[in-house]
């Protein structure tokens, strides 16, 4: 089997107010609270979890220094189809099993009062879209297997700069054969994808060994004695 990632355990959005996110995942889309603790290494900052599965979450973090001001465009888009900010995430969408739970969760948002647009068939999916607190842009649709031969559109693959060759090496990804020994951290690259730390932290950080990482970092003892 090839190997790569196989589904989002969390997505971690920021919020200034951790009870109204998760009571709203409860309540208005049924997804249990699982976690609401101190962020591991993090002064002052919370994490909460909801659950989607046993295996996928939507996680918040409640920052002392997150930004309140909520900027159309850049901070936030507002709908599936308008702008923001490069890297930034324009809207999440969550799946259901089928066309008819689809229906079920359209119904239960509009019960808490709560404006769903769709379902819409996109053809590979059937969507809804509707708003959660602090203006995140949510959609649930259902829908799999895409067929990228039927889905991968020539004009667009074109004007993203991606000829014929390149196009099927991103449809079929070279597979991956584990070196006998774990690879060290390389060079720092500034032209490569980084994490973002104070000038200087980053290379001290990144050449800290696997090994010292895991013991010192880990905090997996949960905050409540449940035995």
């Amino acid at each position: 089997m090839a190997l790569h990632p196989n589904g989002v355990h969390h997505l971690a959005i920021s919020t200034n107010d951790m009870k109204a996110q998760l009571s709203f995942f409860a309540k208005v889309l049924g997804c249990p609270t699982k976690a609401l603790y101190w962020m591991h290494g993090v002064e002052g900052c919370y994490h909460g979890f909801a659950e989607l599965s046993e295996s996928s979450y939507l996680a918040f973090v409640q920052h002392p220094d997150n930004a309140d001001e909520v900027q159309w465009g850049i901070t936030h888009a507002g709908n599936g189809g308008e702008p923001v900010t490069k890297g930034a995430m324009q809207h999440v969408a969550f799946n259901v099993d089928d066309f008819e739970e689809l229906l079920e969760l359209r119904d239960r948002i509009r019960s808490h009062d709560i404006q769903v647009l769709g379902p819409i068939d996109h053809g590979f999916i059937q969507s809804m879209y509707f708003a959660g607190p602090e203006g995140l842009s949510l959609e649930v649709c259902t829908g799999s297997n895409i067929n990228a031969e039927a889905w991968v559109d020539p004009e667009v693959r074109d004007l993203c700069g991606i000829d014929s060759h390149e196009m099927e090496a991103l449809k079929h990804p070279n597979d991956f054969a584990s070196p006998s020994e774990a690879l060290r951290n390389p060079p720092f690259d500034p032209h490569k994808p980084h994490m973002h730390y104070p000038p200087g932290v980053l290379e001290k950080v990144m050449a800290i060994p696997d090994a010292v990482v895991w013991e010192k970092f880990s905090e997996p003892v949960p905050p409540v004695d449940i035995d």
